[in-house]
């Protein structure tokens, strides 16, 4: 199997389709990506765990911050991305803050976790609203807010409380079996 064919495979997994940006910078991703030291700082990384615990909540499974997927996301952003998709994603960063700002009169990290939610409810539907635009170009940057979501749940889902907690695993599996009864509201299979 090759890497775009497990990463879509993930996507699938996941509900959910990985961007063209995103699946380029996976597929190279080679580790010599330009570093952005600024993706390292402590503000930055407690800024990225507060969004992905809210994108993906602890519940009765381990949330984000569980599956330390800020670091993931740092990790992917400075091995994968171009330096204009790394700004472009710290621009973006910045922009969360300043809503949480105009709207709540506080940070993001100073809000309460249903304002969160609220906020970045009204980011994904900016990011939504971006992405159908009519006067979409080739080329044209990939909404920040995509970054998130999909390195959120790629990190999460390929963690080990992801896989094994919030997903059915099985850590030795037995034959093929392509035709497994599903019921509804069951846990989906990790790969």
């Amino acid at each position: 199997m090759q890497r775009r064919e497990a990463i879509r495979n993930v996507a699938i997994l996941l509900g959910t389709a990985i961007s063209a940006s995103t699946l380029s910078a996976l597929e190279s991703c080679t580790g010599s990506a330009p570093k952005n030291y600024d993706l390292h700082k402590p503000e930055t990384k407690a800024l990225l765990a507060e969004i992905a615990e809210t994108i993906l909540p602890k519940t009765n499974t381990p949330g984000a911050k569980d599956a330390k997927v800020e670091e993931f996301i740092i990790v992917m952003m400075n091995d994968c991305y171009k330096k204009e998709d790394q700004q472009n994603f710290l621009d973006g960063l910045k922009k969360i803050d300043d809503a949480s700002r105009k709207e709540f009169k506080a940070g993001f990290m100073d809000i309460t976790p249903e304002q969160r939610t609220q906020l970045l409810t009204k980011i994904e539907q900016t990011r939504v609203d971006y992405n159908k635009r009519k006067d979409k170009k080739e080329g044209d940057p990939t909404h920040y807010f995509q970054y998130l979501k999909e390195l959120t749940l790629l990190g999460y889902f390929t963690s080990e409380p992801g896989a094994t907690k919030a997903l059915r695993y099985v850590a030795i599996p037995g034959k093929y079996e392509g035709c497994i009864p599903y019921t509804k509201g069951e846990k989906a299979w990790a790969m």
